[in-house]
């Protein structure tokens, strides 16, 4: 055991073979990455970077001479075990909770190895000490807060942006005290192990899980998934500053590379959102300032260019939920009439899609209006869901084509030359009132443009407001327009088989 722990904070051989290994694996995690960007390599480069990373941690117990550990190997079991029954046992449904609490327990392992290059060598230099500390800063509030945003996920915690009291002032100290003790490492009486080290230590952890905790606990909505983006790269910097620490240069590329893809992505959706990164952060973003709802003008005339988010249908809100019957007289024969001489069709999927696993259902009316003669494409928002790519890996789940899959730049305009468009459990991401409800979380944030087709059919669970909690005024059209929205209430999967069943469309497969 011994030799296993002399891994953490002492200098490593790195010899010119360790190198030269070190970069072949670096290599193949970038092959593996840019195979995931396109589907049709997606599996193989999910496998290639796999490979990569096993074939690493032999090589890191090669370098730091302790392949004969048996610890390490029974840890690793435990951690392999766990890993296969998170596989087995994890739903679609249940991914972005799964990777956030992934990117915690990655921030957990630079936070302890970073606390453990502290604690277990005297004989550290300045550079060693302080880069230790910033990996337990960095993996700390990288762990807490992925804690707190899986928590609000799987509904644990009120999904919705908390703020304390004084709020800011608290992240400022947190982070203060955080950063602060990792330069204090670098001068006695902290700079080597004892009591006086042991008392910063601890201070640092709190310091900086807490702060994890205040970033993550007033982020709501649609910056959710960017958070998580945000979170995930977290996770790799972290890792490649605990590389620093004890001198292993893998672990440095490896941690950096996870650290700039995680943050290109959130730059990206940031961009695509109209966000910036330290709006969100300060939680500015996330919290209303004022209450803001639809005139009745935007009701009658939305503007549909801006937003995020999706209904927030979580089963343990649903019940008190009501939900209002269509507008309509004779919805059903309406809806089939539409579907019938539709010739270009937009399918919209949402988060109410997932909660519902509606998926089977959308590829069943996917099929069967292809079989009729149809265009049909699918209009994916950048933040639908609760991380990015939700809805592209839900409805790869059923084989739907990924050429299929449009994003928002690429298929707003289409909305107004549409014949139909189905939504399926989307809210936010449609709400035109992003334009217009200012002081709310979805302002100036861009949506979908639903509102531009001739026809609109919204499966939804009720008429709620959605996750960001901004009145829709798309609902108010279904009762002042019924010739151009129809509104069918209640479970998505369930209303969408109805209506498929009613228009003799096959039976779908189900998944679950």
């Amino acid at each position: 055991m011994n030799n296993a722990l002399a891994l953490v904070g002492a200098p490593a051989p790195n010899s010119l073979l360790y190198y030269a290994v070190s970069v072949v694996l670096v290599i193949l995690v970038l092959a593996g990455l840019n195979m995931l960007s396109r589907v049709q390599t997606a599996v193989r480069g999910n496998l290639l970077g796999a490979l990569a990373m096993a074939l690493a941690i032999v090589a890191t117990l090669w370098n730091f001479g302790i392949l004969s550990a048996v610890e390490l190997y029974a840890a690793m079991l435990v951690g392999s075990l766990f890993g296969v029954i998170i596989w087995r046992k994890t739903q679609m449904i249940r991914m972005p909770q799964t990777v956030a609490l992934l990117n915690g327990l990655g921030g957990m392992a630079s936070m302890l190895a970073g606390a453990l290059a502290l604690t277990g060598h005297a004989d550290n230099n300045a550079f060693a000490q302080f880069t230790a500390g910033l990996a337990i800063a960095v993996g700390g509030a990288t762990f807490f807060g992925s804690l707190i945003a899986a928590g609000k996920l799987h509904q644990i915690l009120d999904q919705h942006p908390k703020v304390l009291p004084a709020h800011s002032v608290w992240v400022g100290l947190s982070l203060l005290v955080s950063l602060g003790a990792a330069l204090a490492y670098v001068f006695p009486p902290f700079s080597s192990p004892g009591g006086a080290q042991t008392v910063l230590l601890i201070v640092q952890i709190v310091a900086a899980n807490l702060f994890g905790y205040l970033l993550a606990v007033r982020v709501g909505g649609a910056d959710m998934p960017i958070t998580i983006s945000l979170l995930n790269s977290l996770s790799g910097v972290a890792g490649a500053i605990a590389g620093l620490a004890i001198s292993d240069l893998l672990l440095v590329a490896i941690g950096a590379i996870v650290g700039a893809s995680g943050l290109l992505l959130t730059q990206i959706m940031c961009r695509a959102m109209n966000r910036h990164l330290m709006e969100i952060l300060l939680g500015n973003t996330s919290v209303s300032t004022a209450a803001a709802t639809p005139t009745e003008t935007e009701s009658e005339k939305p503007d549909d260019s801006a937003c995020a988010g999706e209904t927030d249908t979580s089963e343990t809100t649903r019940g008190d939920r009501p939900t209002l019957a269509a507008p309509v007289a004779d919805p059903e024969n309406t809806f089939a009439d539409w579907v019938e001489n539709a010739q270009r069709v937009i399918l919209v999927p949402g988060y109410g899609m997932a909660l519902s696993q509606a998926q089977a259902q959308v590829k069943r009316l996917l099929d069967y209006l292809e079989k009729s003669g149809k265009t049909v494409d699918f209009a994916i928002h950048p933040v639908a869901g609760r991380m990015p790519g939700h809805m592209n890996v839900l409805l790869a789940e059923v084989d739907v084509d990924y050429e299929k899959l449009r994003e928002m730049k690429d298929i707003n305009d289409d909305f107004a030359s549409a014949d139909l468009t189905v939504v399926i459990g989307a809210n936010d991401v449609m709400n035109p009132a992003a334009n217009t409800a200012e002081g709310t979380p979805i302002y100036g944030m861009p949506v979908l443009n639903v509102g531009d087709c001739a026809h609109v059919a919204i499966f939804n669970f009720d008429l709620k407001p959605g996750y960001a909690g901004v009145e829709n005024p798309l609902y108010a059209r279904a009762e002042t327009e019924p010739e151009r929205v129809l509104i069918f209430p209640g479970d998505a999967k369930e209303t969408l088989a109805a209506r498929l069943d009613a228009l003799g469309a096959p039976p779908a497969i189900e998944l679950f």
